[in-house]
């Protein structure tokens, strides 16, 4: 079993890999090889020193030989440019997100042609493919039956790529499922590019003692999962088996890993609660129109049905969320007057 993972040493590209290296098991097979393939590498990092990985450094559409110079059994394809930086700068995203996909999946392609495996191929899509059109507004609740229409570059390379992958999957090419992320939050490390980064940046930020800007109203409600939930629905689909029923993996309809509803407000209530005011007030409320005309844009509620028959829920609150960030990153908090409490659930934050 050789397993691929693009963007292996971006932030869920090394939390899926160490999850897959805890069982060293893919469907109760033993991985055998684990490639972790990104422009950027951490070559000291203990994922990287695994004997069961390797690395594999450059643009993606460059090292294509080496992604697949062995049968790839498995392709989970997190690489991305994300959504700000999509919008700043049109050819770096339809290159990163569209050409690149299609370079991949070509890839796979061939290695069936050539009768080797089908490569089962996980594709990382985003909440960003829905948008509140004009002539077609978005239901109350949204599903994966609701017609995306993406209001922003970023949303709509993520829905090509989607129906790319259900194409190649509908010819036998491969065997694509695609997960929908919600915004991941909280993000550990340093910001980035991402419109909505400052769902990560107004916790984060706040509990290292460092000022953080909320670049929305605080009324806007947000589709949010931990990273632990979100790390969970990527594996989670990409193991399971297809199957006819309706909230299973059939034909080529995506999975919307599930989803905590919250308003901005709630965030940072949560944090007030959790790290005390000298550390909440350390958040600054300035609209940004730009901001909020992408993630405004984006549904905030979601039918998590069809990710529930496979096992998945959302978490449970986002105090919760908090709570686990700060037991997985302590050396990245500093306001730690009442945090240790929290991490543990003995403090009333729910």
């Amino acid at each position: 079993m050789r397993i691929v993972i693009t963007g292996g040493f971006g932030f869920l590209g090394r939390q899926v890999a160490d999850r897959l290296l805890q069982t060293r098991t893919f469907r109760g097979a033993p991985i055998d090889r684990l490639v972790l393939a990104d422009r950027f590498v951490q070559p000291d990092s203990p994922t990287a020193a695994d004997p069961l990985v390797d690395v594999v450094q450059g643009d993606l559409t460059d090292r294509l030989e080496d992604l697949f110079a062995e049968p790839a059994d498995v392709l989970i394809h997190l690489a991305s440019a994300v959504s700000a930086e999509c919008e700043a700068d049109f050819d770096l995203g339809m290159s990163a997100n569209l050409d690149t996909t299609r370079a991949l999946l070509e890839a796979a392609r061939a290695q069936s042609a050539a009768g080797g495996p089908t490569a089962r191929v996980i594709f990382s899509s985003s909440v960003a493919v829905y948008g509140s059109d004009p002539a077609l507004p978005l239901p109350a609740v949204v599903s994966e039956s609701t017609l995306p229409t993406p209001r922003s570059s970023y949303g709509v390379q993520k829905f090509v790529c989607e129906q790319l992958v259900a194409e190649y999957t509908r010819r036998g090419y491969v065997d694509g499922r695609v997960t929908r992320l919600m915004t991941v939050s909280v993000r550990p490390g340093k910001p980035n590019a991402a419109a909505s980064g400052f769902l990560s940046g107004i916790i984060r930020e706040p509990l290292a003692g460092l000022p953080a800007t909320c670049p929305v109203r605080p009324d806007l409600r947000v589709a949010l999962a931990s990273p632990r939930r979100t790390v969970e629905g990527i594996v989670r689909v990409a193991e399971a088996d297809r199957g006819d029923g309706p909230g299973l993996l059939s034909g080529g309809l995506p999975v919307n890993l599930p989803a905590l509803t919250v308003s901005v407000a709630e965030m940072l209530h949560t944090l007030r609660r959790v790290a005390g005011d000298a550390v909440a007030d350390l958040v600054t409320i300035a609209p940004d129109t730009g901001i909020e005309a992408i993630v405004g844009s984006w549904p905030a509620e979601f039918d998590n049905a069809r990710a529930a028959v496979l096992g998945l829920e959302p978490d449970a609150s986002f105090a919760s969320v908090v709570r686990d960030y700060i037991t997985d990153h302590a050396d990245a908090v500093t306001a730690r007057t009442s945090l240790a409490a929290a991490a543990t659930g003995s403090t009333s934050i729910d």
